[in-house]
């Protein structure tokens, strides 16, 4: 154990510097405050209709630093796959004019995808903050991923066909201010192989996705012609490509109602882990261990400072998480769930 705790320091030092790249992300996402914010459209033609391909007018308005109300002009359509076609509310795409973001807490942003409950329920409620915790779990352990702003929103609909209401949402960095922070280009390319793909990121990120109990990702499988499932891939014109998870809502830390584990995995519950990460990246494993260890206390902090969400969800999640801890704070522990369980596969074909 002594040893496994001395070359993991060595192998975290190395990965934290590698992961200390990014740039600072834009103000948008550097507070972690929920911001309140209305949002007008017509929400009644928006979800019974949701065509992908056709956008809403709306406004989008919030408080400044003064306190004065700011009003944004904005196009709203549904998008999404499956929660786009078996949630009563579907995720939204927020198209904001770019001459009226300038100079405001929107500078520079556009296009913006927001996650939304999938139901008029509780547990969905619940389940948008659960989702927003894993993206924030996984900013606390590396500026290379999506960042996320949660909302409280009030929707109001412009036909006055459906009664205000206020819920929990959030917003997720556009991959072009993700590429630009991260001094890359996004890339909708399939790796020819893992070996393609930076080892270390990509490692730290499969263990942060055992940490949330997720199975539903690939970096090196998609679907048609779209790269990759459930990760987004950067690039330069040389060196490896970067990977980047996202969507977390099929994890047992989230918990969706209708989420399910692939019929082929060896689960029977999305609650439990299955390690999804390549044997050829093990060597990366320690330090993997090592940062997510170094970064427990913050982690827990998360769950325990989000006042929205219910006392019986936070014992809940900290507990899954006292699992994951004690489970990668022992050595034979690493060695069963982990090492002896990654996945041999290295190419796509």
């Amino acid at each position: 154990m002594k040893r496994f705790l001395v070359t993991a320091v060595i192998l975290f030092t190395a990965l934290a510097i590698a992961n200390a790249k990014a740039d600072s992300p834009d103000p948008l996402f550097q507070d972690d405050a929920a911001l309140r914010v209305e949002i007008t459209a017509p929400f009644s033609r928006l979800i019974n209709e949701r065509p992908k391909d056709r956008e809403f007018p709306g406004s989008f308005t919030f408080k400044g630093p003064d306190g004065a109300a700011v009003e944004l002009e904005l196009q709203v359509r549904a998008r999404g796959k499956f929660r786009h076609t078996n949630c009563d509310f579907p995720p939204l795409f927020l198209n904001f004019k770019r001459s009226e973001v300038a100079g405001t807490l929107f500078d520079q942003q556009n296009r913006l995808k927001m996650v939304v409950h999938c139901k008029d329920s509780g547990r969905y409620q619940q389940s948008v903050l659960q989702e927003y915790l894993a993206y924030r779990i996984l900013n606390s352990l590396t500026d290379r991923s999506f960042q996320v702003r949660l909302l409280d929103v009030t929707y109001v609909d412009s036909e006055d066909r459906r009664p205000r209401m206020v819920r929990s949402a959030f917003l997720i960095e556009h991959e072009n201010r993700l590429a630009d922070r991260l001094g890359m280009q996004r890339q909708n390319i399939f790796p020819e192989r893992v070996g393609d793909i930076q080892a270390d990121h990509l490692n730290l990120t499969s263990v942060f996705q055992y940490l949330i109990g997720n199975t539903d990702f690939s970096p090196i499988l998609g679907s048609q012609t779209e790269c990759c499932h459930n990760y987004a891939m950067f690039g330069t014109d040389d060196g490896p490509l970067l990977a980047i998870p996202f969507d977390f809502d099929m994890s047992g830390f989230v918990h969706t109602p209708y989420a399910r584990p692939h019929q082929e995995l060896d689960i029977d519950d999305v609650r439990q882990r299955l390690y999804q990460g390549f044997c050829v990246n093990n060597r990366y494993v320690e330090a993997s261990v090592a940062e997510i260890l170094q970064t427990r206390d913050t982690l827990y902090a998360l769950v325990a400072d989000l006042q929205a969400l219910d006392e019986s969800v936070r014992v809940r999640l900290t507990g899954y998480m006292d699992e994951f801890y004690e489970t990668i704070g022992d050595s034979q522990g690493v060695e069963r769930e982990i090492l002896d369980r990654c996945i041999e596969k290295t190419a796509s074909g």
